[in-house]
């Protein structure tokens, strides 16, 4: 016996069309009267015969074709096609005694599940994450899994928002990794969509208001969240994000693009899900987190509900990612034409935000609001070097490697993985995977396929851009993203790995290194671009990370270090420990380790030393 129930408040008439083995056969359904304490606008049936794995739909006003589930838990036949019944009582779960992970303390790391391995599935995905405890990573953040279009892409285009990707694994592969990641102490994190659907297979607007003209997005009509009818569509969207939660036994989300989250009404549909998410919390007895992507630099987001806040528990910052991108890499162009100098690495690496009402000459405006330092704690902020969007946005997909040498790959590494804020690595990073990560699609319709393709390369034709930009919808675009796990075997792939595995152990041995008190971070910084030597010093409590950015060698005093302080990693090894000289920071050759007066530095070029 299986009830079926759908939201369908604009039709006449309602069917389940439930296979019986040979045929879709039409069961009429009850529209719920409210006046008997219905739901409105809601239909409902019991069908005796059909249970976990029957394939079903809805047939409205007695239209010819039977429509997918619009919460349909498991999509076999791909986003056009019927719904499969599932049962998640029938998955056997071995993480009775997980209580979760929290997300101050913890390292994140963003995965992309068709391209993190060759198989390109929640299976073969298990077979790596003996690496990623290996790294010393807490937490691996899924791209979208929910249904999309064809086989592979980012995830971010997709319609059944309820049903894991069926060439994945579908419902059973994705419990089959979080359970094999839980019995190794890795948390999971799923990165949801809720600002718009994907433009193929997205039958929602069919049923009932789920969209709405009043406001004007990149994707078309806006996700309905204040406007008529929009009370089913807030509870269908918070009804989402509690079943991957509590029916997958995901450990939180991240909420993609959430300024593309158009809510006028009192209470923010975001505040709504982050106080059902607490309850849910306290309801399982573990640990759950709801991180936002947002491009609006607002730490209200992340303030406590009780403060006048949305309670959130993290936001990403892009400004971190393009201050140290900017200031590694030289690139000015685009976004971050307002980052590159030291000063505002500095900023970043201290106050959150570059842009916390500050002009923007990028946006032409001021933008951002403060955040107090003093009352937000660091791991609050996630941050990153390098994550999907800022590689696979980029013409030819490449990633931060083809561009630094290794000393500016491990000093980058260190600033992120040693700052006060929640670090985050992209799939490889790790070991400066050498293979891109291309924006790739699997579009059936071809037009749809055609408009992709050529709309891309017009972007970037825009921009200024002569070089190649691979076809998204070239099944070799897909494979060339996928990471080469014969690379971190050798040479300078293992190095780094070898790298990003010490500043881990690090970080986890240091307490000082997991202090979200922003105030207790500080950061001196000297040099300017072509007038160098360029370095920055980030203080830590008794941990100095001490960055040389170019070529010529300097030497750098650490006011204020222990004179018994020890070389605890670096870069490179000629850099060495001396007593500081009378003078600030030259060009000067290293000259020897001293155990008398302060500490200084020597660095010679371009690379990293950490002191403490």
């Amino acid at each position: 016996m299986t009830r079926f129930e759908v939201w369908a408040p604009r039709a006449g008439n309602v069917q389940a069309a439930v296979w019986d083995g040979t045929a879709l056969v039409r069961h009429p359904m009850t529209r719920e009267d409210p006046e008997a304490g219905g739901r409105p606008g809601w239909w409902s049936t019991e069908v005796p015969d059909a249970g976990h794995g029957t394939d079903y739909g809805f047939v409205l006003d007695g239209a010819e074709e039977a429509l997918p589930d619009p919460r349909s838990p498991w999509q076999p036949h791909g986003v056009h096609g019927t719904s499969r019944v599932y049962d998640h009582g029938r998955f056997a779960w071995t993480d009775g005694l997980w209580r979760g992970r929290p997300l101050p303390g913890s390292v994140l790391y963003e995965a992309h599940v068709g391209t993190f391995t060759p198989e390109g599935t929640f299976d073969a995905a298990i077979g790596r994450l003996d690496h990623l405890v290996s790294l010393g990573v807490d937490a691996v953040e899924l791209l979208p899994v929910a249904a999309f279009p064809g086989h592979h892409g980012w995830g971010y285009d997709g319609v059944h928002l309820w049903a894991p990707h069926e060439p994945y694994g579908g419902p059973d592969g994705l419990k089959r990794f979080v359970d094999a990641a839980h019995a190794r102490g890795l948390a999971v994190v799923l990165d949801v969509v809720y600002n718009h659907l994907g433009p193929s297979g997205n039958r929602l607007g069919s049923y009932g208001p789920y969209f709405t003209g009043a406001y004007s997005t990149p994707w078309g009509d806006a996700v309905n969240f204040d406007q008529p009818g929009s009370d089913e569509v807030r509870a269908f969207v918070i009804g989402n994000a509690l079943m991957w939660l509590r029916d997958h036994h995901l450990d939180g989300l991240r909420l993609d693009a959430v300024h593309a989250v158009n809510d006028h009404g009192a209470v923010h549909v975001l505040e709504e899900m982050a106080a059902a998410v607490a309850a849910l919390s306290a309801h399982l007895g573990r640990e759950l987190f709801l991180i936002a992507e947002s491009d609006l630099n607002d730490p209200r987001l992340i303030t406590s509900r009780e403060a006048g806040g949305y309670g959130l528990d993290a936001q990403w910052d892009d400004d971190v990612h393009h201050a140290l991108h900017a200031a590694l890499t030289g690139e000015r162009q685009g976004y971050y034409c307002d980052f590159g100098s030291m000063e505002t690495l500095a900023k970043a690496l201290t106050r959150a935000f570059v842009h916390d009402g500050t002009w923007s000459s990028y946006r032409g405006r001021r933008h951002g609001r403060p955040v107090d330092v003093r009352r937000t704690p660091g791991h609050r902020f996630v941050t990153f070097l390098q994550n999907h969007d800022q590689i696979g946005n980029r013409a030819s997909g490449d990633r931060v490697a083809a561009a630094l040498p290794p000393p500016l790959l491990k000093a980058g590494a260190a600033l992120l993985l040693l700052g006060p804020y929640t670090p985050m690595l992209f799939m490889g990073e790790e070991w400066a995977a050498g293979t891109p990560w291309c924006y790739f699609t699997d579009h059936e319709e071809p037009e749809l396929g055609r408009a992709v393709t050529e709309g891309r390369r017009r972007e970037f034709s825009r921009h200024g851009w002569s070089g190649e930009v691979p076809d998204p919808q070239a099944v070799e675009t897909f494979r060339r993203s996928r990471l080469d796990w014969d690379e971190p075997g050798g040479g300078i792939h293992r190095e780094l790995l070898e790298w990003h595995r010490a500043l881990i152990a690090l970080r986890r041995a240091r307490p000082e290194l997991n202090d979200p008190r922003l105030t207790e971070a500080a950061v001196e910084t000297g040099g300017a671009e072509g007038d160098g030597p360029r370095w920055l010093v980030l203080r830590r409590g008794r941990v100095r990370v001490a960055v040389g950015f170019d070529e010529r060698p300097v030497r750098l005093p650490l006011p204020g270090t222990d004179p018994s302080a020890a070389l605890l990693l670096a870069s490179d090894p000629a850099v060495r420990l001396e007593a500081a000289g009378p003078s600030g920071p030259s060009g000067a050759p290293a000259a020897g380790r001293s155990g008398e007066g302060a500490v200084t530095v020597s660095l010679p070029g371009a690379g990293v030393a950490i002191v403490g």
